[in-house]
């Protein structure tokens, strides 16, 4: 299916004709407000939420440029107000109470809750009780390894209520890594869970958890209570995992008792039941009013240094940016079904899973399975099942799912869709092609959105309504972002170029700082260009304006004088048929500075050889030019390295393609085992 890089594709009728932006000159108007008059812009949206008190000092105040003493960012200076409140009790004293919040889908089709508005603030009330009974107060860290299950919503939002500071870590990190994060948090409670099935392979979280609380102690950090939710027994184990056996080991004999219960190692004192607990726990908390500025949560990012940096993002400006994010870029309206598939555990969960839904009152699909278990179909058959009108998930599992072709997509009703989003990465066209014509029948709108952790909420996005869209193209900034190119000396580019991608100013939902370390803060996101805030991406804008991310500065390379993004190079080799994924890094070469090194992941029934060799080689010269032909085609058929999160590691790609078997720390790996393997398989003087 190919995708023409010129291509416009309009918003459909039935999208416009309700959208809160329904045309490029009513987002013109408004995008130009939110830049020349952000406190007129932000300070009516503001008037939909609670405060407490009112703004008393600068509506906006910040300094982008090192040279001119600190880098600060604040917004609503002096309003009070608690996310918690706005997500939950502002519904239900409107009336919302009996509304569903949530659908939950377990991993097996066979499990499913479902909980109102009024049942997550009963239960929310309860752990914020419980969560003081520990000492828990304002500003206090609480760490949270979990399933995407509703305790894990529960947990969140409990934390918030009582002013404490969540720092939720992916259900699947190592002991180690969930040990570095407590440790730099200063974590005093943890929230967890006994295990959890994710297909067909059974994660021992417990055990993980334990093994990072006794580093924790190693280390000096006293945590006080684990609190464990008792999940598997509710669950239905997989039918391959029936007979005690899960991902190739011996489960049962090591995890499970005679009668089929999972077992958990435990240390009185410290590990206590959440049902236990929750039990007796009064259900009536009062909302803890916040400084707009205090501290809502920490997330933790990789860092170019090896150590994770705790990214600090702060309550109102954070509950203003990402529910108008939700609101505008998903076009959310009452009654919509929305279904994000990304974990809790990374930010597009926390900003389009728990808050952004939650704030705007809607109601969500909670999705704790993967999009192969126990069929291909999956997602499709929630999507038709829940009447599903929003959906947003990553080009990663998009490219996963087109390898098994359009059957497992067209035997289900699709037709509830209107808005279909994606988040992570660059969408290739042909990914975006295949998602618009097969899963929405090309009556859809697509919002390739652009964002990071350290932003919030999406900063370069189109909005359904409005934005004629090109495939793989985030298009225009999200209001009150104010977008600039940048060439290697600083200097702005003007019109079509392609260069660094910054930002000139603040937006209510950006970080604040890192964690404990707010130099760190200062130098990786400002030091490089002065009075800018710069993104470690490059982007280039064509005659249109429109914005096309290609992906980091570290992934762009110079061939004999030319500066080509990795991203295009991968784009055209997926472009043909025999290629599910491909990944482009740079390797040293004698005469035009560095080559390209390219890995391809096949899809299957298709076999490497030279004449496909030949065939890949050709679609790069024809989309990009000879230029960028690549020097190394590595094929391979067990995957690439990539995150939990669904990111390929190009820095360990970059190892593999030089011969450097330095890897360092690979644990974030999905599955680290591939590393060896395209070790082993790595091409020497042009041969494999």
């Amino acid at each position: 299916m190919s995708a023409d890089s010129k291509a416009v594709y309009s918003p459909p009728n039935k999208v416009v004709s309700i959208s809160h932006c329904s045309s490029m000159e009513q987002y013109r108007r408004m995008y130009e407000k939110s830049i020349q008059d952000p406190e007129g812009f932000w300070g009516e949206i503001a008037k939909s939420f609670h405060f407490e008190q009112e703004t008393t000092g600068k509506f906006c105040d910040y300094n982008f440029d090192p040279s001119k003493g600190r880098i600060f960012i604040k917004w609503l200076e002096g309003a009070k107000t608690n996310i918690c409140y706005n997500c939950l009790d502002r519904h239900i004293e409107a009336g919302k109470g009996d509304q569903i919040a949530f659908y939950w889908e377990g991993n097996d089709p066979a499990d499913r809750r479902q909980l109102t508005y009024a049942d997550i603030l009963r239960d929310v009330c309860k752990m914020a009780n419980v969560l003081k009974g520990y000492g828990v107060a304002k500003g206090h860290r609480v760490a949270i390894y979990m399933p995407m299950i509703p305790e894990l919503v529960v947990a969140m939002l409990a934390v918030a209520r009582i002013g404490a500071v969540h720092s939720i870590v992916f259900g699947g990190y190592s002991s180690e890594s969930l040990a570095e994060r407590m440790i730099d948090a200063q974590a005093s409670i943890l929230i967890t869970s006994d295990a959890v099935w994710r297909g067909t392979k059974l994660v021992h979280l417990k055990d993980i958890a334990d093994g990072a609380l006794e580093i924790c102690k190693q280390k000096d950090l006293d945590v006080k209570k684990s609190i464990v939710v008792k999940h598997l027994c509710r669950v239905t184990a997989p039918q391959s995992a029936a007979n005690g056996v899960a991902n190739g080991n011996p489960s049962k004999k090591t995890h499970f008792d005679d009668k089929g219960q999972y077992k958990v190692g435990w240390k009185e004192g410290r590990d206590v039941w959440w049902e236990d607990v929750m039990k007796d726990a009064k259900s009536d908390c009062h909302a803890v009013w916040m400084d707009a500025e205090d501290p809502l949560f920490m997330l933790y990012t990789s860092g170019s240094t090896g150590k994770p940096k705790g990214v600090l993002h702060t309550v109102g400006g954070y509950m203003l940016y990402s529910a108008t994010t939700f609101k505008y870029s998903f076009d959310y309206h009452p009654g919509d079904i929305y279904f994000c598939t990304a974990d809790i555990g990374w930010i597009t969960g926390h900003s389009y899973v728990t808050y952004g839904p939650l704030l705007n009152g809607a109601t969500s699909v909670l999705f704790e399975g993967v999009p192969t278990y126990p069929h291909t179909g999956r997602f499709w058959e929630i999507v038709e099942m829940c009447k599903v009108n929003k959906f947003y998930t990553a080009p990663t599992a998009i490219r996963a799912l087109m390898k098994f072709g359009d059957e497992p997509v067209k035997k289900y009703n699709l037709s509830s869709l209107s808005v279909l989003g994606s988040v992570g990465e660059p969408i290739n066209p042909e990914a975006w092609m295949w998602y618009y014509r097969v899963v929405g029948n090309s009556d859809v709108s697509i919002v390739d959105t652009f964002w990071q952790t350290e932003t919030g909420g999406h900063v370069i996005t189109p909005l359904p309504g409005a934005t004629p869209a090109k495939p793989g193209s985030a298009c225009y900034p999200f209001f009150g972002v104010d977008v600039a190119l940048l060439d290697e000396e600083g200097k702005e580019i003007s019109g079509e170029g392609e260069g660094y991608l910054v930002f000139r100013r603040p937006w209510p939902g950006i970080m604040r700082t890192v964690y404990g370390n707010h130099e760190r803060f200062e130098t990786t996101y400002f030091k490089k260009f002065p009075g800018y805030y710069c993104t470690g991406d490059g982007a280039r804008r064509d005659a249109d304006g429109y914005i096309w991310v290609t992906g980091r500065i570290d992934d762009m390379l110079n061939v004999s004088g030319h500066l080509l993004s990795t991203a295009q190079v991968e784009s055209a080799l997926v472009e043909h048929e025999a290629v599910a994924e491909a990944a482009a890094v740079a390797r040293p070469h004698h005469v035009k500075g560095e080559c390209l090194y390219c890995f391809v992941y096949l899809a299957e029934g298709f076999e490497f050889n030279p004449k496909l060799a030949a065939e890949l080689k050709g679609k790069v010269r024809e989309k990009i030019g000879p230029f960028a032909t690549p020097d190394y085609l590595q094929a391979t058929s067990v995957g690439l390295p990539k995150t939990r999160s669904g990111k390929i590691m190009r820095r360990i790609l970059r190892k593999v393609a030089v011969g450097d078997k330095e890897f360092g720390d690979i644990s974030t790996l999905a599955d680290p085992s591939i590393v060896d393997v395209l070790f082993q398989s790595r091409i020497l003087d042009g041969k494999a």
